[in-house]
């Protein structure tokens, strides 16, 4: 197997981006096409374990991306995906609608620990590397008005759980056990393993 001094990442995230540049690995955005459906690859399903969920979506991220490279007759490079969701027991709290969803969220998480779980995916030729990385995340509770206020800066939105680790909300964090840079959306660890086995130059 050749090594590849370059990779295409799947995501639109540009946290996921800042993770690789801290690696130094080089990249390239692989994104949908204006007619995919991306988000509809996020659907949950019926009393879908948050586990079973994470690894299920990146693997349909990977498997849209590897067909929107051959459509584009790009070249061949190593394909990264990856996907993060935030769970408080069995519930995934996917990224809130609206703000009232937000805040509903984010009141449930106050005072509590939820697991924040972030899969990877790389396609390699015709092989598929994947990792899985779960961290156990402790918010302080979260008085109304500071919701609120979370809610209004626009912050929640978009983001698995309703908050950013990186936001102003880490003031509230009293403890976290497993990865910073899973909980922001790329396990650097288990990213650098399976680059490393995809023979991708770093």
């Amino acid at each position: 197997m050749s090594v590849s001094d370059f990779i295409y990442l799947a995501s639109q995230s540009p946290r996921r981006r800042q993770l690789l540049d801290q690696l130094g690995v080089r990249h390239e955005l692989l994104l949908p096409d204006a007619d995919e459906d991306a988000e509809a690859l996020e659907a949950v399903r019926p009393a879908e374990l948050p586990a079973d969920y994470v690894q299920r979506v990146t693997a349909l991220k990977l498997q849209a991306a590897r067909a929107r490279l051959r459509r584009r007759g790009l070249p061949a490079a190593p394909i990264l995906c990856s996907d993060t969701t935030v769970a408080l027991g069995r519930r995934i709290l996917g990224k809130p609608a609206d703000a009232d969803q937000a805040a509903e969220m984010l009141a449930a998480l106050s005072g509590r620990s939820h697991r924040v779980l972030t899969a990877i995916a790389l396609a390699s030729g015709r092989r598929t590397l994947a990792a899985m990385s779960v961290s156990h995340v402790r918010f302080a509770p979260l008085s109304p008005a500071t919701i609120a206020a979370y809610v209004a800066s626009g912050e929640p939105f978009g983001k698995a759980g309703a908050y950013a680790i990186q936001s102003q909300l880490a003031g509230w964090i009293a403890h976290i056990d497993g990865s910073y840079s899973a909980i922001m959306g790329l396990p650097l660890f288990e990213t650098a393993q399976l680059l490393r086995q995809a023979r991708v130059a770093f």
